[in-house]
């Protein structure tokens, strides 16, 4: 379990420790697929791999935002989500490995395939299930579930500049493995973009390793809070924080980028889906033996394949793969208690 920032930035590394939950580091295969422009090469970066029993990015965030909780003393974690978020259930799932309590305000959204068993693993873990949004008065719940409590409060995907460095380390880990010779530098990187740690903290990791790339940040959530400018402020705040810690870290960083900004696959909403998400998600299943879902992998797939048969694309490309691949278990219906659950969730068991 490498770590590659601490490694180059030793200073840093004694400041800003992280608990290593992810197998570092992860993965990359090369594959040639079949499209209506003809056979193509690309690569995967399997961040679906992160960890043996649940993977996808949010655990190389969760490694440093976990390590200052239990810092502070925390004995509780609080997060946010939609009823499915791989976020949320990732935090659930970590936290009790840490022993601590998790609280997770949970917001509707359109039924997908994965929401029940979401909500069964949080039922089996005892998470605090919440119901956010709508009308719902934010103060009392706030003050209901988190004063007094110790609790420490992970934003929305786990995105803040702490989250975001790291992926600042997975930019230099996938420098690491190019100069290994295990995967040509490529010319993009096609990732989805929701709420921007990812994207921000890898196109800070690509430009301290100096590589060319650009990322394509393929938009999955509402425009209005997915924002060009505020990735930008993300980016800046994180090198100055890390510049703080360790003045040979470049505080100006983020004005050597590299993103490019895709609105076009949004497909009309958060976890709605057009054809070219499907013909994406099952190309991934068909030719890769990649299980990729609609709401983000699918829309970031659908952007490299629309560009390879737009023939847009010169040298190579890398799809980085942030969706979970652990399967989750099976609960058996009869065994399943709902009574922890809020009500008004309960609709998606019918």
């Amino acid at each position: 379990m490498i770590d590659y920032l601490g490694n180059a930035y030793p200073v840093l590394a004694k400041k800003l420790r992280k608990t290593p939950f992810a197998a570092l580091p992860t993965p990359v295969s090369h594959h040639e697929i079949e499209t209506p422009a003809g056979k193509n090469s690309i690569s995967i970066k399997h961040d679906d791999q992160t960890n043996a029993v649940y993977g996808g990015n949010k655990i190389r965030k969760l490694e440093y935002i976990f390590q200052r909780a239990v810092e502070r003393g925390a004995k509780r974690v609080a997060t946010f989500g939609a009823v499915g978020s791989n976020h949320a259930l990732a935090t659930a799932i970590f936290a009790k490995k840490l022993a601590l309590g998790c609280t997770c305000f949970l917001a509707h959204q359109k039924r997908t395939p994965n929401i029940q068993k979401t909500l069964e693993m949080h039922l089996q873990l005892g998470t605090e299930i919440v119901r956010y949004g709508g009308s719902t008065d934010r103060v009392a719940l706030f003050r209901r579930y988190l004063q007094n409590r110790q609790t420490w409060v992970i934003p929305l995907g786990g995105t803040c500049w702490l989250g975001t460095v790291g992926f600042v380390n997975a930019g230099l880990e996938l420098a690491a493995q190019i100069a290994a010779g295990e995967i040509e530098t490529p010319n993009r990187i096609y990732m989805a973009n929701g709420t921007m740690g990812s994207v921000a903290g890898l196109a800070l990791g690509l430009a301290l390793a100096n590589l060319p790339t650009e990322i394509h940040a393929v938009r999955v959530a509402d425009s209005r809070f997915v924002k060009p400018d505020v990735l930008v402020k993300l980016m800046r705040k994180t090198a100055v924080l890390l510049n703080r810690l360790d003045a040979s870290f470049p505080a100006e960083l983020a004005d050597r980028s590299r993103i490019v900004w895709r609105d076009e696959f949004y497909a009309g909403g958060y976890a709605a889906f057009d054809d070219a998400t499907v013909g994406a998600v099952n190309l991934a299943r068909e030719q890769l033996d990649l299980t990729l879902e609609t709401t983000y992998t699918g829309k970031a797939l659908a952007a490299l394949l629309h560009d390879l048969d737009d023939r847009k694309l010169t040298g190579s490309s890398l799809f980085w793969n942030t969706f979970n691949s652990r399967a989750l278990p099976d609960t058996a219906a009869e065994h399943r208690d709902l009574g922890s659950l809020p009500q008004e969730f309960r609709r998606y068991f019918e």
